[in-house]
């Protein structure tokens, strides 16, 4: 597999990461197969966070650490913090000190490993004090339980306003991004023909991270709307399911696949986090490294999906259509 120099930190990471969130549903069996699975493709990136099963998916891996010695020195670890919930809802954000130390120690205890690759707040929050997070970030890298930081689901005003206030450079930025969720590109797309979402809603997120040298990491690479289910299963995509259909059998993939490969292409360099738990899914959807897309077949899987919400006429250019 391809890798990435992740956020400028001198990590080569896999161009696609695993996200562990489910881990904890499956047996200890399954974990450790899914992960060995992983790992003999490339990969050797892995997402956590404390919130994960409350905890169990990270103690779920950490087993499998401990059941292959030698295996925490080639892979990368990322985890998070900040949600407080309960069972049903999250209760309230936490970005205080003491919350971000206490979850480090947490995380690090689960998994089995003395350091973080990388440690991530999971949710912006309205109460942050950003003197509080530098200080947190400063004694966790002086005590070697945390090499680099970064944000998720962050805007462009949050994540400067924070960044400005810490003495580490935050590396990554974890935002929703697939081919039927494209907010997060579709300010730098001028495609576009109805007014109303020509508007910004992210502030250009994607253009200020390529300027600082940040890395996307892309959530739910196959979702529509905010957990929305998956568009290969959404009869509100006809257009995109026909396209991506048609064009991942032409490059001989599956769907999962090829909707991966539209988000490696972007020059960007983002990094999708895949959140499978079948080991037979994952190598199908790590063919994505290996899939190349002209400039046009990726704007066509775009419009497709641009048709389908009512924004663009498929075939049609942004001056064409008015």
């Amino acid at each position: 597999m391809k890798t990435i120099h992740l956020g400028g930190s001198g990590m080569e990471a896999s161009e696609i990461a695993l996200g562990c969130m489910r881990m904890c549903r499956k047996s200890q069996e399954n974990a450790d197969t899914l992960v060995m699975t992983a790992v003999e493709h490339g990969l050797n990136y892995f997402d956590h966070a404390d919130v994960y099963g409350f905890g169990a998916s990270e103690a779920c891996f950490g087993q499998v650490l401990k059941a292959h010695p030698g295996l925490r020195e080639k892979i990368y670890l990322q985890s998070k913090c900040t949600l407080i919930r309960d069972s049903e809802k999250t209760l309230y954000l936490d970005t205080s000190r003491q919350h971000i130390l206490e979850s480090v120690d947490g995380s690090l205890k689960r998994l089995g490993t003395d350091y973080l690759d990388t440690y991530i707040l999971h949710h912006p929050d309205t109460l942050i004090e950003p003197d509080e997070v530098a200080e947190a970030f400063t004694t966790l890298q002086a005590q070697g339980k945390v090499r680099h930081f970064g944000v998720s689901n962050f805007k462009t005003m949050d994540l400067m306003y924070l960044q400005s206030c810490l003495p580490q450079k935050l590396i990554v930025n974890q935002m929703q991004l697939s081919v039927a969720h494209t907010e997060v590109i579709d300010e730098t797309n001028s495609i576009k023909l109805n007014d109303a979402d020509n508007l910004q809603h992210t502030g250009s997120i994607l253009t200020y991270m390529r300027m600082q040298g940040m890395t996307l990491q892309a959530w739910s690479p196959f979702q529509v709307r905010f957990y929305g289910g998956v568009f290969m299963e959404d009869d509100s995509y006809p257009t995109l399911n026909a396209v991506a259909k048609r064009m991942a059998a032409e490059k001989g993939v599956s769907v999962s696949a090829l909707a991966v490969a539209w988000i490696l292409r972007h020059p960007a360099k983002i990094q999708p986090m895949v959140g499978t738990t079948s080991p037979e899914r994952l190598t199908d959807i790590l063919m994505a490294s290996d899939v190349t897309l002209s400039r046009a077949e990726w704007y066509e899987l775009y419009r497709a999906t641009l048709t389908d919400e009512g924004r663009v006429q498929l075939g049609n250019s942004a001056s064409g259509g008015k």
